[in-house]
């Protein structure tokens, strides 16, 4: 019914692009705030601005990680080193904090705006889950995620949640390192081996796989699907839907 290896028994669902539209939020987000930076930074330096690929640098350095591992990864990759700074930083701070900040005031402004939609078939496959009598909690690198989930609907069926902040609070690495699931597993009180985990970041799937888990679903919401499955999505589905026919 539910499209999974009979020894699954619980499940552990990515947030942005798997249960809610805000991934396309976050990437509007990420885009606005480097061609920013990026803008000044060339001008300052003497370079050819090059402005930030909502698909190619999104998927590879920032989608699934947390906020300044997203902003120190692809800065790096454009050979950019900033002071870490601290996660108190003022969105005006050239820091690799501070330009996180930056990135999300616009999104909790997208937010408050109301621009948070769930997938359908997600919310198909939470209730059909819970009918099912899986173990749910959501594993997010957001820090916003419980504003996410209250303001989408959707904070009722999932029994945990790891996000932005916890992973702060228990000093747990980020995606693409699997400690966030393995925390969500045993906040549920089951072992990977018996846990599923539902990602669309590369970073994601492949924090899957390193932890061990039962089974990864990679979720391809953009032409994302040889990423997903070189990282070490089990299967590649579009939507959630899709698993309830199978």
């Amino acid at each position: 019914m539910l499209g999974l290896p009979s020894s699954v028994t619980a499940c552990l669902f990515d947030l942005d692009g798997v249960l809610t539209q805000t991934a396309a939020v976050h990437n509007a987000a990420w885009k606005q705030t480097f061609d920013t930076f990026l803008k000044t930074w060339s001008e300052q330096h003497g370079q050819a601005f090059v402005p930030f690929d909502s698909g190619a640098d999104y998927h590879q350095y920032v989608d699934g990680r947390p906020r300044a591992d997203g902003v120190r990864t692809f800065l790096s990759s454009r050979g950019i080193t900033l002071p870490e700074g601290t996660p108190d930083d003022g969105p005006d701070q050239e820091t690799v904090n501070g330009v996180g900040n930056r990135k999300n005031l616009l999104v909790l402004q997208k937010i408050k705006e109301g621009a948070v939609e769930v997938y359908p078939g997600s919310v198909d496959y939470l209730k059909a889950a819970k009918a099912a009598g899986l173990r749910r909690a959501v594993v997010s690198a957001s820090a916003n995620c419980k504003d996410v989930l209250e303001a989408a609907g959707i904070d009722g069926y999932l029994e945990a949640r790891v996000d932005g902040i916890v992973a702060r609070e228990q000093h747990l690495p980020g995606k693409p390192a699997p400690d966030t699931f393995l925390y969500g597993a045993k906040l549920l009180g089951v072992p990977p081996e018996q846990c599923v985990v539902f990602e669309d970041a590369q970073a994601g799937v492949a924090a899957g796989k390193a932890g061990g888990f039962g089974y990864v679903v990679g979720v391809d919401r953009g032409g994302n699907a040889q990423g997903l499955a070189d990282n070490g999505a089990d299967i590649v589905v579009q939507d959630l839907s899709e698993l309830l026919t199978r």
